[in-house]
């Protein structure tokens, strides 16, 4: 470790900012991409729940770090230059930014410093800072760092608008190919204590958790995936779980380890997406032999592919939870179907891609006033899968 004397303020920002590229959070995608901002690393574009598109101030608080996670940058054996804000300075750029309209938002995250406690407590200490001296009121996002009692969580819960808790893997066994100190138990019960301070409502019931796992290195399969993270929706009420496909880095552990394809990713994020808005259960998506989702089609297709029972569907009458299984059809295209079908009745695929709907993946699976529709084969997406 290479403690860094006198850092200038941009070295801090160029440096904590780019570390935190490898912590994950709404910021970080458009739909289900991967986004990076071009002019500056370390402000993100971000969704938020309500469908805002924001600018974050994406930053670690530190990147000294106790433990030693086999892929991670800030490992405490990596020899790298250690840079540690301030609670008020860090507070003081981002009041800088905001006002010069550049982000909206933060989003706070860190590794651990001397101890746990220590850096929670200037975690905490940021966000009163911006909410009591500043009077900031809009998002921040704060990261909870297993080992900390629940007095700190309530605080965390008290000043954010979301906190995180890392999972990192979907078991204890594959936790431990890639962060072998971690104590995965530990971690997994914080959404207990989430779940547990929600219904005491010592916490704000608005509060948003979430999760990220690392993908590849540990040996985890997708099912494994999508069944902790299903679980985690149902039983403790996750916000949203990100995925971060294994990229490796030099001087790491795990510097030769093969990186994970980010279209691994991006069929998590589409399995995911079925499980949190089209009521899919983890049981009904389709996985190879291995447990992965396949590389072919993406999960909703290879659903419809393996139900023939289910289709055609009749656009003209088929309610809405039926609609969304459609391939080409969202919730959103789903509900204009709904609403415009009541005056006038779709005859013709053209009609429905006005709506958003990708006509030519859904019409192998539809009926259009009983009659299979017509399509134009050479535009066709679906065609030779």
């Amino acid at each position: 470790m290479i403690v860094k004397s006198s850092p200038t303020l941009e070295e801090k920002v160029v440096i904590l900012g780019e570390a935190a590229q490898f912590d994950l959070c709404g910021a970080c995608f458009e739909g289900n991409k991967r986004v990076r901002r071009p002019g500056g690393g370390w402000i993100y574009p971000a969704v938020l729940s309500d469908g805002k598109k924001v600018n974050l101030l994406k930053i670690l608080l530190t990147n000294q770090c106790v433990h030693n996670c086999l892929y991670c940058a800030n490992r405490a054996e990596h020899r790298a230059f250690r840079i540690s804000f301030q609670a008020e300075e860090l507070a003081r750029l981002f009041i800088a930014l905001y006002q010069r309209n550049l982000v909206r938002g933060l989003f706070l995250s860190s590794a651990v410093g001397k101890s746990v406690f220590s850096t929670m407590e200037d975690i905490l200490k940021v966000g009163e800072i911006l909410r009591y001296k500043y009077h900031f009121s809009g998002y921040i996002h704060l990261k909870i760092l297993p080992g900390v009692t629940a007095d700190y969580v309530v605080e965390a819960a008290r000043l954010a608008s979301r906190v995180s808790v890392n999972l990192e893997a979907p078991s204890s066994q594959h936790l431990y190919r890639i962060a072998p100190e971690k104590d995965y138990a530990n971690i997994f019960s914080y959404f207990g204590v989430l779940k547990k301070l929600a219904e005491q409502k010592k916490i704000p019931p608005r509060l948003g958790v979430t999760t990220q796992l690392v993908v590849g290195p540990g040996g985890e399969t997708d099912r494994e995936i999508v069944q902790v993270v299903s679980s985690l929706y149902r039983q403790f009420g996750l916000s949203r779980a990100y995925f971060s496909a294994f990229q490796p880095l030099s001087l790491t552990p795990l510097a030769d380890y093969p990186p994970t394809p980010l279209e691994r990713e991006h069929r998590l994020y589409q399995a995911d997406f079925l499980l949190r808005r089209y009521g899919f259960s983890p049981e009904e998506l389709v996985f190879e032999d291995d447990g992965q989702l396949s590389s072919r089609f993406d999960p909703k297709l290879a659903w419809a592919k393996n139900h023939p029972e289910f289709f055609p569907v009749e656009i003209n009458s088929a309610p809405y939870p039926v609609l969304i299984r459609v391939p080409g059809i969202g919730p959103t295209s789903a509900n204009k179907i709904i609403r415009l079908r009541r005056k006038n009745k779709f005859s013709a695929l053209s009609e429905l891609k006005r709506l958003g709907v990708r006509a030519n993946h859904c019409a192998p699976f539809i009926l259009l006033n009983g009659k299979k529709p017509r399509v134009n084969k050479q535009l066709s997406l679906w065609e030779g899968i």
